[in-house]
């Protein structure tokens, strides 16, 4: 039995480069979801101005009705909803780019990679290019490395 530590698996200087700049995209990406992910706040807006009379909804003899303000409440529930699971989304996406440069959290970064094919097109090209990367044997196996090794 040797005292040696166990030899790091090599990650060859293109994989290295690859991953680098992938984790640069991902933080464009998020950062660019992140913007998109606001535009339902129109639609917050304009239930706001529902509820409170600004934007009175009349019924055809132009009495105002209380259904109005259900409608309302509709468009800024759904409306953070959609804010709430897009600004989320994004997130995931800038940490996988974090998780992608330490090689940690593979699994994560996979699942990322899975869920930013939904935000097309700049997400589906980044999820497809990150998940062809991600399954190289040589890639993973630079992600189990203990992260004190890393450094």
């Amino acid at each position: 039995m040797s005292d040696q530590p166990p030899a790091l698996p090599s990650l060859s200087l293109e994989d290295a480069n690859q991953l680098r700049l992938l984790s640069i995209f991902h933080y464009v990406v998020g950062g660019i979801t992140a913007l998109f992910s606001l535009f339902p706040l129109i639609h917050v807006a304009l239930g706001i101005g529902v509820i409170t009379g600004a934007m009175p909804m009349n019924d055809a003899h132009g009495n105002a009705t209380d259904d109005g303000r259900m409608f309302g409440w509709i468009f800024v529930v759904i409306g953070g909803l959609v804010i709430l699971c897009g600004l989320t989304l994004a997130a995931f996406i800038a940490y996988a780019g974090r998780c992608l440069a330490a090689r940690r959290r593979h699994t994560l970064c996979l699942v990322v990679a899975a869920l930013s094919c939904m935000c097309m097109p700049l997400g589906t090209v980044l999820g497809v290019f990150t998940l062809v990367v991600l399954l190289r044997p040589s890639v993973k196996a630079a992600f189990d490395v203990p992260a004190s090794i890393h450094s």
